[in-house]
């Protein structure tokens, strides 16, 4: 019975040994953060552990982290003093404030005739990401829809840039490196809840930037937009042109009218008055028509037999009017 007991222990070590992956569990890890190692099938482990040397945790399969002999002591080596804490009811291993230079691979091993692994895990330290900028670049409007060009840039990351309507958005252009297994920070453009979301994340963190579809389409104008709103300012700027133009012809016209009126009063007011020759009148119509002032400044004609006027003239006899008077003629010549 004791001689297969070593065979026993060394199927049941040979199957753990095969279902841990040839390069680790992944594990990944925020920064400044605990991670906390366990091993599947410890109670086998432990039951038959009596009977083995020793089992150790290793990093990088050359720098031990940790190494239990059972019922004698836990060692934690003096570099991980303080960073490494180690239970012997379960073999798990407790990695604490984890730097990125801790990121690599954590294999526990148990130690009979041969050495077998019966955990072994990678581990990746990754920064948290920082909030990712989203920009509009263009919008138009397609049969009354609204589209967008949008951009999404990310810490380390290439530009996306995706096409996006109220349901969904489409990848046009850029690149986002990174995938689900890569400590490489991942960008994603999609849409949700009538928002464009713009996803910055990684395997331990993740941070966004949103906007409103509504508040997009109504805040900017696309291509169509802007050639239609400028058609529309040219036709307001001619058709406002022509109504100052046409209010300002009338305003001059109206006083070019108003200053003839004016004009043809003064002349009416200083008209000659027709002067009475051989019994009759002749009137000279226009401008050229002498006014009463220079009838006055002109000589009288005199008597043919130069005989004097009467000089007391009753005042019954006196002309109804000096125009009259002016225009009198005698009744000799």
């Amino acid at each position: 019975m004791e001689t297969l007991l070593p065979f026993t222990i060394a199927i049941l070590l040979t199957l753990l040994h095969q279902a841990v992956s040839s390069s680790g569990t992944p594990v990944f890890v925020a920064k400044g953060q605990d991670v906390r190692l366990d091993v599947q099938g410890y109670m086998t482990v432990k039951e038959n552990l009596k009977r083995l040397n020793r089992f150790q945790w290793r990093f990088n399969t050359s720098d031990n982290v940790v190494t239990y002999t059972h019922e004698i002591e836990t060692q934690v080596t003096p570099k991980y003093q303080g960073r490494a804490e180690f239970f012997e009811g379960n073999f798990s291993l407790l990695l604490k404030n984890l730097k990125e230079g801790d990121s690599g691979c954590y294999t526990a091993a148990v130690s009979a005739d041969t050495n077998k692994d019966v955990a072994k895990y990678q581990i990746s330290v990754q920064e948290r990401v920082e909030p990712p900028v989203l920009t509009v670049d263009s919008v138009s409007y397609i049969n009354a829809t609204c589209n967008m060009t949008v951009t999404c840039r990310g810490q380390k990351t290439s530009v996306v840039t995706s096409s996006c309507n109220n349901s969904t958005c489409s990848h046009v252009g850029g690149e986002s490196r990174g995938a689900e297994t890569s400590p490489v920070p991942l960008l994603s453009v999609y849409v949700a809840g009538g928002s464009i979301i713009c996803n910055h994340s990684n395997q331990v963190s993740w941070a966004s930037d949103t906007k409103e579809i509504e508040t997009i389409c109504l805040s900017k104008s696309g291509p169509e937009w802007e050639d239609h709103y400028t058609v529309i300012v040219m036709i307001l700027v001619i058709i406002i042109t022509i109504l100052v133009g046409l209010g300002a012809a009338a305003l001059i016209c109206w006083l070019k009218r108003s200053k003839r009126g004016k004009e043809d009063i003064i002349n009416t007011d200083y008209a000659t008055v027709g002067i009475q020759a051989g019994g009759e009148e002749q009137t000279s119509p226009g401008r050229t028509t002498p006014t009463i002032y220079s009838m006055v400044g002109l000589p009288q004609p005199q008597p043919v037999n130069h005989q004097p006027l009467p000089e007391d003239l009753p005042m019954t006899s006196m002309p109804e009017s000096l125009y009259a008077m002016v225009g009198k003629t005698t009744s000799k010549q």
